[in-house]
């Protein structure tokens, strides 16, 4: 669930550059959000767990983890195009998210996400390096890894609400509400931000739909089973989808370093995603059993 997540995530920066050419790209992600939000809540109320009680510091903490996301992720993709922004963004998150869920949620940093993230840092470092047809901009780069750390932000706050019995539809309604009221005075504040077009609608009710209301569904109810670290290396495959349509839909020019830098990705992300070995239980674990 987590893979065909990051799939969809992928599509969002070419699904932007293929819109309107005046939209504002604070104002397509404010937008995002906020029709993501609608269609969450009616998910979650016809759901069987409702949208569940306000948990208010967890559901602050997603909903500005949320709103910072989308604009610092849309103005990084604007400024320094759709593979090197996605990549940046998304390949900081793991370590970004590892780090918080062991210092929110005591959340283990084994060795193999260790050795997965490291593979996929490396690989950010060379897609970055490696972009013969991209703008690699300083601003954009760093606003590429503000948004790798709002996303780790609300993957832990979600982590924590999950592993106390909420919802995933429940969860994702509360984060993406509060997401929309903090960024409503930037949709406002912008006019609409050139999406008042056919084209404008038609990009937001895609991005609402699709790659948010759908997606984050689906990435709430794979973390449920895996920890924020895990779960924010497997989103991986969101850079490798924006890399590939980027060169294929948007005829972005790759170099080999660039795609070097795919096959580390790649290699990180099939490491934590195959199975491990187990070994022969612990005598205090046969102990348990036996008892």
């Amino acid at each position: 669930m987590v893979l065909m997540a990051a799939v969809l995530f992928g599509t969002t920066g070419t699904a932007q550059a293929l819109g309107p050419d005046a939209t504002d790209p604070t104002a397509v992600g404010a937008a995002r959000v906020l029709g993501a939000a609608v269609l969450l809540l009616l998910a979650a109320r016809r759901g069987t767990d409702g949208v569940g009680a306000w948990a208010v510091p967890a559901v602050l903490v997603g909903g500005l983890g949320v709103a910072g996301y989308q604009l610092s992720f849309f103005e990084a993709v604007d400024r320094t195009g759709v593979a090197v922004g996605t990549v940046v963004a998304l390949g900081s998150g793991p370590a970004f998210a590892g780090l918080a869920g062991r210092i929110a949620n005591s959340e283990r940093l084994t060795r193999r996400w260790a050795g997965a993230t490291a593979l996929a840092c490396a690989g950010v470092a060379l897609l970055v390096g490696g972009g013969d047809g991209a703008d690699v901009d300083p601003a954009g780069i760093a606003l590429a890894l503000l948004a790798g750390a709002s996303y780790a932000t609300y993957t832990v706050a979600a982590k924590s609400l999950l592993d106390h019995g909420d919802g995933p539809e429940s969860v994702m309604a509360r984060f993406f509400a509060a997401g929309a009221l903090l960024l409503l005075p930037v949709l406002l504040a912008g006019g609409g931000g050139g999406l008042g077009s056919a084209g404008g609608v038609a990009l937001v009710v895609y991005l609402a739909a699709i790659p948010t209301a759908l997606a984050y569904v689906l990435f709430a109810r794979g973390l449920r089973h895996l920890s924020s670290g895990e779960t924010a290396t497997l989103t991986l495959a969101e850079p490798l989808t924006a890399t590939v349509l980027g060169i294929v839909v948007l005829s972005e020019d790759p170099s080999t370093l660039t795609a070097a830098g795919a096959a580390l990705i790649l290699a990180g992300l099939v490491a934590l995603a195959l199975p491990g070995r187990s070994g022969p239980p612990a005598p205090e674990a046969e102990a348990v059993v036996a008892r």
